[in-house]
């Protein structure tokens, strides 16, 4: 069975590799309609973890994430590219639930973290420079902080109205719409660059 240090190990032997190329190996799909497929890195990393695509909101690792995000030198520093999806809101339990009880908190407290080269929009290259991980408690300050943007949004949510939540909320995570087109109604929490420069770069 795989464990983390399992995965990690497997992850770290592609330091260097190019992502575009393993997909092929993989099968899979990188371009749809001359258009990037958004998750094709991410479905990459998990055949080189070692373990199959899940679509359930539970830790995707076991009892962790495995998360991805682009990189790009600016200044001799790596900087974010992007911020990183969390996972997505249901109105109905971010009424419900408290912080810690959240998938929100479930997805973000453990993480294998990979930091993918990016060169530039719909560039078929993307190496893999870095393979971390990362543990959060719940005393941790920063985290206290990351449930003050949660409840903040949370507190909205119930008084305002789900359709009220906007990517300027939050000073570390964000409730932003996710899906195609600008009437999308489905919202998700976000890291915030800041988030991953605090934590990753």
């Amino acid at each position: 069975m795989l464990n983390r240090k399992n995965i990690i190990n497997n992850l770290r032997q592609y330091i260097g590799q190019d992502l575009y190329i393993l997909a092929k190996q993989f099968g899979v799909t990188t371009f749809v309609g001359g258009k990037q497929n958004k998750g094709w890195k991410g479905h990459v990393l998990e055949h080189l973890a070692g373990f199959g695509l899940s679509p359930s909101q539970e830790p995707n690792g076991g009892n962790f994430e495995l998360k991805s995000v682009s990189f790009y030198f600016s200044r001799g520093k790596l900087i974010p590219k992007e911020t990183m999806a969390i996972t997505m809101i249901n109105p109905d339990l971010l009424i419900k639930q408290g912080f810690f009880e959240s998938h929100c908190w479930n997805k973000l407290r453990s993480m294998v973290f990979c930091k993918v080269m990016w060169h530039g929009k719909n560039a078929a290259r993307a190496e893999l420079l870095d393979v971390s991980d990362f543990d959060f408690s719940e005393d941790d300050e920063l985290v206290l902080e990351i449930k003050k943007d949660y409840d903040y949004i949370r507190e909205k949510c119930i008084n305002f109205g789900f359709n009220s939540l906007t990517g300027k909320d939050g000073k570390w995570i964000q409730a932003r719409t996710k899906g195609t087109g600008h009437g999308s109604t489905s919202r998700a929490f976000y890291a915030r660059k800041e988030l991953l420069i605090r934590i990753f770069a």
